[in-house]
């Protein structure tokens, strides 16, 4: 009888399901480690933004032969100021919390979407109503005989332009993070409205 040899070769070893979970988690935990840095990072962009525009605007005034202004004289300016203050606050405030490792829930997701949307918009209107100050300024409206003022106070106008151009690239840094917290929120979350089932009773009359 003729004998079958077997080979020497050593079978590739196989790896346990424990030790393939452990190898998920382990990934898993690293990529959301990377995706909370991110975001804690792009939180505390448009804080630095927000504290540059309400700097430059705050030291924005100019006096000379024809008068004195200042950014405190116009409400648009004003409210710029306001505006970028509350978001650089809200922005130092949510990139602490995203920096803490905690698990993502229900109510934390809804907070972070609502009030991304809300600073999204007030930052948005306080550039708008700021941009068409700056208009008038340069282009006046003779309409209503308004003349041009940034000929005379080109100084105050210069950093006004700037602090106004900060403020849109904060604009464009909450509207990425707007549509994060949207993401965030729809992909792992349902509405909070549940709707009850209604079931139709269909009764038969027996003749």
């Amino acid at each position: 009888m003729e004998k079958s040899e077997k080979g020497n070769g050593v079978a590739p070893a196989t790896r346990s399901p424990m030790a393939l979970m452990g190898s998920s988690r382990n990934e898993n935990q690293e990529v959301n480690t990377s995706m909370r840095t991110a975001e804690t990072m792009l939180r505390l962009v448009p804080m630095a933004l927000g504290v540059a525009a309400l700097v430059v605007m705050l030291k924005n005034s100019q006096s000379n032969d024809f008068g004195s202004v200042s950014y405190s004289d116009l409400g648009a300016f004003r409210y710029l100021v306001h505006a970028n203050g509350i978001c650089a606050g809200y922005s130092l405030l949510s990139a602490i919390i995203a920096a803490v490792p905690r698990p993502s829930t229900m109510p934390r997701a809804w907070t972070f979407f609502l009030l991304d949307q809300i600073l999204t918009y007030i930052i948005l209107g306080a550039a708008a109503v700021s941009t068409e100050v700056l208009y008038l300024a340069n282009k006046g409206d003779s309409a209503i005989t308004w003349s041009a003022a940034c000929g005379t106070f080109a100084g105050f106008c210069h950093k006004a332009t700037i602090a106004v151009v900060i403020t849109f690239v904060a604009v464009i840094c909450y509207a990425v993070l707007s549509l994060v917290s949207s993401y965030r929120l729809f992909t792992k979350f349902d509405a909070p409205v549940n709707y009850p089932s209604k079931t139709i009773e269909a009764t038969v009359f027996h003749g």
